[in-house]
C-alpha cells in the first residue's frame, strides 16, 4: 500500500451466492462520459558493477543516521558540500542550511504531529529500519520448500536512510527490496538491498535527507518552507530532482525479463538479480522512451496476452490522470489521457478481458490544505465515487463509461472480471477491501475505528446503475492476491492479509467467493506479517511467469511471505499449502525484515530470461 505526492525541478544550468445486504445505486441519467491512488548511503556513488553495501560518511551533527555509519574522510563538524560547486554556490547553500536550522526546523518542533505522521510511532519496532545484508547463504530451512518455488521471493518495503527531521509517514522511507532465493535440495538464501535512486544516491553523498518526505514533511506553513527550501538547493545545483525523487518503495513487477520497483512519485526502477542472489539498480527504466512520468505502484500483466497495463497520476501535469499499455516486448502501445474533476489518489486498479478499470474516489488532493496545517491528502465527502471502464483497445479514451458506486473507497482491487446478467446486460465485477474511513491511511481519526471490509462490487454497462456489498464482515482484510495466471478473469478463491491490529497482520484469510467462507492461518502470539503472495504449482508455457491455468483449481498453489515473532527477536519465511491453509515448510532469515509492502515471485525459469542491462 503506498500513495505519494511528487514534484518537480528542473535542471540545473550547467461472483458469490451470498444473500448479503447490498446497496444499490441507480443514476438519474445515462453516464457514459467522454475521456478527458515501510542506512547506509557512502561519499561517493558506485557504479552498477561494483554496488556493496552503502555506508555514509560521518552525517552533521543533526540529523543522526538511524543506523550507526562506518566514519569516512568527510568532516563532521562542517557541511559537506559538492566539488563541483563553485565558492558563490557553497556561500549560498551554507545560508540555506542556516535557514533551515534557523526558521524551518524549529517550525516543525512546534507542531504537534499526528500518529500518521509521528516517526516515534511510525518507524517503531518492526517498522524500524534496518542496514543491507550482502547474500547470507545455508540458511536453515524446516519442511520441505516445493519445487514450484524455486526462484527467488522478492519483496518491496521503506526503510528511511536517515532519522527523520520532522514529521515522518511510513511511505516516505526509501526504498529497500528484500530477497530471498529457493533453489535444489532445499537451499536457501538471503539479501537485501537499498534501490539506489537518483534520490538516495545525492542525499548519500551529501551525508544528510535533502528531498521534502511528501506525506510526513510537506504540512502547513513548515511544509511550504521545506518545499521551497528544497527547491532553493536545487536552484544552485545542490541538488538535482531532474532525475526523479522517488523512493521505488512500494511495487514490484516482473515484466519482459526486469524487475521494476516503484512508489508512484517516479518512472520505476529496474532492479536487476544476479547470479548469486545479490540485487543491483540498473537505473530509472522508462520503457525505451516510451513513460514520461511516474506510475503506479500496481501495474498489472494480462495473462492471456503478456501485455502491461498501468496508470500514471500526475499532480503538475495534465492530463493528471493516464493510461498506459506495453507490448510483451516492453514497447508502448497506448497512451491515453484521462480527465478527473479532482485531483484524485489512484493507488491501484483492476483490468478484465476487455477493460481497464479505473476507481475515481474520494481520497483526494488539496494542496490548499497545507496552508491550513493539514494534510494535502484528503478526503472529500462530497465527491461521488465511481469508476470508470475503459476498453482496452480505445486509443483515443472516448468510450470510457463512468458508472457512480456511493461511499466507496479501495485502497486495494484484488481482482475484475465480465459476467453477463440474466437479462443478457454486461456487467462488470470488482472485488476489492473497502476502507472507512477513506483516509485513515493519511489522516489520524480518534474516534471512529477503522474498518477495512471485503466488497463485491458490479456494475451494468447498460443501465449504468452499480451495487455494493460486503462479502466479509467483522473482519479486517487487505492487500488481497488471486492466482496472477487467473487475473482478469473469474476466480473462487482470494487470499488476504488479516490486517488487524492495525496496521500490523496476524495473520491470511482465505476467502471462497462462491460460498462465503473463510479459513484463517494465524501466524501465533507476537508473530506478524504482511501481504501473501500466491504461487500456482502449475504453470503453462506461455508468457513469463504469468502463463493460463490449464485446468485445476484457484487454489492448488502455495503461499509464501515473511514473518517477524517479535517476542523471539526472529524473522521467518512462512510458507502453506493454499488448498489446506497449512503449513508446510518456513525459512529462517539470518537478519530482522521489517514490515513492508508488495513483494512478487520470479522463478527459476524467468530468471533465466532476465534482462542484461
Amino acid at each position: 500500500m503506498h500513495a505519494s505526492l511528487h514534484f518537480i525541478t528542473t535542471p540545473p544550468q550547467s461472483s458469490s451466492t451470498l444473500k448479503t445486504p447490498s446497496k444499490t445505486h441507480i443514476p438519474t441519467t445515462q453516464n457514459a462520459a467522454a475521456c478527458k491512488i515501510i542506512i547506509n548511503p557512502m561519499r561517493k556513488t558506485l557504479p552498477r558493477e561494483t554496488q556493496k553495501p552503502l555506508k555514509p560518511p560521518l552525517p552533521l551533527p543533526k540529523p543522526k543516521p538511524v543506523v550507526e555509519p562506518v566514519p569516512e574522510v568527510v568532516d563532521p563538524t562542517r557541511p559537506y558540500y559538492p566539488s563541483h560547486l563553485n565558492p558563490l554556490q557553497k556561500l549560498a547553500a551554507s545560508v540555506l542550511d542556516k535557514l533551515e536550522a534557523v526558521v524551518i526546523e524549529p517550525l516543525e518542533k512546534k507542531q504537534k504531529l499526528p500518529k500518521t505522521i509521528d516517526p516515534a510511532v511510525q518507524i517503531s519496532g518492526n517498522f524500524a529500519p534496518v542496514g543491507e545484508c550482502p547474500v547470507q547463504l545455508g540458511l536453515e530451512v524446516l519442511g520441505q520448500i516445493p519445487d514450484c518455488l524455486r526462484g527467488v521471493y522478492v519483496r518491496n518495503g521503506a526503510n528511511p536512510m536517515f532519522t527523520p527531521l520532522g514529521g515522518h509517514h511510513l511511505f516516505d522511507g526509501d526504498g529497500m527490496i528484500h530477497a530471498l532465493t529457493l533453489g535444489v535440495g532445499n537451499k536457501a538464501s538471503y539479501s537485501c538491498r537499498y534501490t539506489r535512486t537518483s534520490r538516495l544516491k545525492q542525499e548519500a553523498k551529501l551525508g544528510r535527507p535533502m528531498f521534502p518526505k511528501p506525506i510526513g514533511e510537506l504540512h502547513g506553513h513548515s511544509g511550504l518552507a521545506r518545499l521551497g527550501l528544497f527547491l532553493a538547493r536545487a536552484a544552485i545545483g545542490l541538488v538535482d530532482g531532474s532525475q526523479g525523487t522517488g523512493v521505488a518503495n512500494a511495487g514490484l513487477v516482473y515484466f519482459n525479463g526486469r524487475l521494476l520497483a516503484m512508489s508512484e512519485d517516479d518512472l520505476p526502477y529496474n532492479v536487476k538479480i544476479k547470479g548469486d542472489g545479490d540485487l543491483e539498480t540498473i537505473g530509472r527504466f522508462d520503457f525505451n522512451g516510451g513513460l514520461d512520468r511516474p506510475m503506479i505502484a500496481h501495474p498489472k500483466v494480462d495473462p492471456a496476452t503478456g501485455e502491461l497495463h498501468s496508470l500514471s497520476y500526475d499532480l503538475v501535469n495534465k492530463p493528471h490522470l493516464k493510461y498506459y499499455k506495453f507490448d510483451t516486448c516492453g514497447r508502448k502501445s497506448r497512451e491515453v489521457g484521462i480527465t478527473l474533476e479532482q485531483l484524485t489518489m489512484v493507488h491501484d486498479f483492476a483490468i478484465t478481458e476487455n477493460y481497464a478499470v479505473i476507481p475515481d474516489q474520494q481520497v483526494v488532493f488539496k494542496l490548499s490544505e497545507m496552508m491550513k496545517g493539514g494534510s494535502p491528502v484528503i478526503y472529500d465527502p462530497e465527491k461521488m465515487s465511481r469508476f470508470g471502464i475503459l476498453p482496452k483497445n480505445d486509443e483515443e479514451g472516448l468510450e470510457i463509461q463512468w458508472i457512480n458506486v456511493p461511499d466507496c473507497f479501495c485502497f486495494h482491487l484484488c481482482n475484475a472480471w465480465e459476467e453477463t446478467s440474466d437479462s443478457g446486460d454486461p456487467i462488470i465485477v470488482v472485488i476489492g477491501s473497502c476502507m472507512d474511513p477513506p483516509d485513515s491511511v493519511f489522516n489520524e481519526h480518534n474516534t471512529d475505528p477503522l474498518r477495512v471490509e471485503l466488497s463485491e462490487i458490479r456494475m451494468n454497462l447498460r443501465s449504468g446503475e452499480s451495487s455494493r456489498r460486503v462479502i466479509v464482515s467483522g473482519l479486517n482484510l487487505e492487500v488481497g492476491v488471486v492466482n496472477k495466471q487467473l487475473l482478469g478473469q473469474k476466480t473462487r478463491y482470494l487470499y488476504m492479509a488479516i490486517a488487524e491490529p492495525w496496521p500490523k497482520c496476524s495473520g491470511i484469510a482465505k476467502v471462497d467467493l462462491q460460498t462465503g467462507s473463510v479459513t484463517k492461518y494465524m501466524y501465533g502470539t507476537g508473530r506478524f506479517g504482511g501481504e501473501p503472495f500466491y504461487v500456482p504449482k502449475l504453470r503453462s508455457g506461455s508468457v513469463g511467469n504469468n502463463g493460463v491455468v490449464q485446468g485445476g483449481n484457484d487454489d492448488e498453489g502455495y503461499l509464501m511471505g515473511f514473518v517477524r515473532d517479535e517476542r523471539e527477536e526472529k524473522s521467518e519465511m512462512v510458507i502453506l499449502d493454499a488448498s489446506s491453509m497449512k503449513q508446510v515448510g518456513s525459512v529462517r532469515l539470518p537478519a530482522r525484515v521489517p514490515y513492508g509492502f508488495h513483494g512478487t515471485f520470479i522463478s527459476e525459469q524467468d530468471l533465466k530470461e532476465q534482462a542484461l542491462s
